[in-house]
């Protein structure tokens, strides 16, 4: 006897552009698409071509105009920080996202440019995602407190124009100090970032570098909001490094149009 998964799986190998195509209608599209599988030059297959969303609208935007902009969005609990919990609201992700994409754009950062982020597991790394998909840029998280050199070889692949990360992370009850690691990357790798947006958490303040540095929080109090950008189905969202283990570090891109359809599918399904 089948059971549900087995039943879409079958579904999706029968007619991939028939299961696909419906699931596909789950997501905002500010132009619908052309072909759902466009296998023209294979291996190199297009999803949803000719189909223009923004991934971050579609994680933020859409709830607050359905009304949800009241509901919690992001629940943040932290013990190591002495037991700190922070609920951010749809709407207040909203405010948060918009002006961290203004602050990028004010840094010159448009459609298609690169952003390392190099972050704790704080609410402030959702914020630089969904700013990155906003704004179009393609954003590249690498763990936080990795060493400085495995930093330099990403950076040099990914050639951001900016990057973000925080003046600490907390692992195990020690704080890891993150600028020392950044700087030592930068200093390793041929590619320079432009700019640097530095998150001070107070269990490590200061140390940023004048020039290049900005500060997270002036940043965002003087930014102008940013508008979701409209972007193709197959433009990039993010690129997610292998470990490096067994060679070079492997970067995997995911465009936003299949990415944003099989997310959303699984969430709902599995």
């Amino acid at each position: 006897m089948s059971n549900p998964y087995d039943e879409a799986h079958a579904q999706s190998l029968d007619d991939p552009d028939a299961f696909w195509g419906a699931a596909a209608e789950d997501i905002h599209w500010t132009r619908r698409w052309d072909k759902v599988l466009d296998d023209s030059n294979p291996p190199f297959y297009r999803w949803f071509a000719g189909g223009e969303l923004n991934t971050c609208y579609n994680a933020v935007d859409r709830h607050v105009e359905a009304g949800r902009g009241d509901q919690a969005a992001v629940i943040y609990d932290s013990p190591v920080t002495g037991d700190t919990v922070r609920t951010m609201t749809y709407a207040e992700l909203q405010d948060q996202v918009a002006r961290f994409a203004g602050v990028l754009a004010a840094q010159g950062v448009a459609k298609g440019d690169r952003v390392v982020i190099y972050m704790p597991m704080v609410p402030e790394t959702l914020v630089a995602m969904l700013g990155c998909a906003r704004l179009g840029a393609v954003h590249s998280v690498v763990f936080g407190g990795f060493a400085a050199n495995e930093l330099a070889i990403r950076i040099d692949d990914a050639k951001p124009k900016a990057m973000v990360s925080a003046t600490c992370g907390i692992e195990g009850g020690r704080v890891i100090e993150y600028l020392p690691l950044l700087n030592g990357a930068i200093e390793q790798a041929s590619h320079k970032p432009d700019h640097c947006i530095i998150l001070e958490r107070p269990q490590a303040p200061g140390g940023l570098t004048s020039g290049r540095d900005l500060d997270w929080a002036e940043a965002m109090q003087g930014a102008t909001p940013h508008d979701c950008v409209p972007l193709a189905a197959t433009d990039p969202l993010y690129i997610l490094y292998t470990s490096g283990t067994t060679g070079e570090p492997k970067g995997v891109v995911r465009d936003n149009g299949g990415h944003a359809v099989a997310l959303k599918w699984s969430m709902k399904a599995i």
